[in-house]
Order: C-alpha cells, then structure tokens, then sequence
C-alpha cells in the first residue's frame, strides 16, 4: 500500500510535466496531474508522525 503513494507522486510529476511539454498547454491535465501529486504526499505526510507528539511523549515519560 506505500508503494501506491510513491506511484501517485511518481504518476502526477509525470503528468503535470507532460501537459507543460507542448506548446498548446493542456491546463485541465495540469491540474489533473498536480492533484494526483498532491494526493500522494497527503497521503505519504499522514503516515509520518508529528515532531510535537514525540516531545510530549518524552515529557510524559520523564515524569
């Protein structure tokens, strides 16, 4: 299942680079590409933990 979200990074760069090769700009298929991109690392970002729930673990710890 992490392997999906490297696929939609991968798959919307692909895409939004794609539609700004040419010299008739698709803006449809840009959006398209960067929501599919922004999709990924929303999804890579929600499995990362938060840097301010580490700290108030430790203090919670050290009491």
């Amino acid at each position: 299942m992490k392997y999906l979200n490297y696929i939609l990074i991968l798959l919307g760069a692909i895409i939004a680079m794609y539609s700004k090769v040419g010299a008739d700009q698709n803006q449809y298929v840009l959006i398209i590409g960067i929501i599919v991109l922004m999709i990924g690392v929303y999804r890579i970002s929600r499995t990362i933990p938060s840097k301010n729930d580490k700290d108030e673990d430790a203090n919670n710890e050290e009491k």
